[in-house]
């Protein structure tokens, strides 16, 4: 199968056109604003796999365990970001999302990973979905999946679901 690159990552960020705040010293976007632009990701995990607000009135929440950045090349002064998101894996009590932020000739200029604890806020620790929640990410999941694979390492890793 032939796939389009920019579509392996099937949710679509908001663009971000890189302005002289942004960038440092060394003339380039300063990896803190890099960082902020793949926080987008969580417009994708609140809205499609249920980490609103009525999950968190229920007690529930997420928590970041471990991010991984990478950077292949930099984005300097005027131009525009397009950052893409994928649901890689998914377990009972954890999520793996990936992001890339593409150039404007669809170069992966950063890449994301992020490693996310489904929290019980009472206790204030890791705890299992709920089965709706599990099975529509599982869903997400196996959508993403048919898109493609990611054309480089994955670094982080959960354990796979039991089956």
């Amino acid at each position: 199968m032939n796939f389009i690159m920019k579509e392996i990552f099937p949710y679509k960020g908001r663009s971000v056109t890189v302005t002289q705040d942004m960038c440092d010293f060394n003339g380039h976007m300063n990896v803190n604003h890099i960082k902020a632009v793949f926080e987008q990701g969580w417009e994708f995990g609140s809205k499609e796999f249920g980490f609103d607000d009525d999950s968190f009135k229920e007690g529930f929440s997420s928590f970041t365990l471990e991010d991984n950045y990478r950077f292949a090349k930099e984005f300097l002064l005027d131009q525009v970001i397009y950052p893409r998101f994928k649901l890689f894996n998914v377990n009972e009590k954890l999520f793996h999302m990936i992001g890339v932020l593409f150039d404007s000739e669809e170069n992966i200029c950063a890449m994301y990973e992020t490693i996310e604890g489904h929290i019980d806020m009472s206790l204030r620790k890791i705890a299992p979905m709920k089965s709706s929640m599990l099975e529509n990410m599982l869903d997400i999941k196996k959508s993403h999946d048919a898109c493609g694979e990611p054309p480089y390492d994955i670094r982080l890793k959960i354990r796979d679901l039991k089956k």
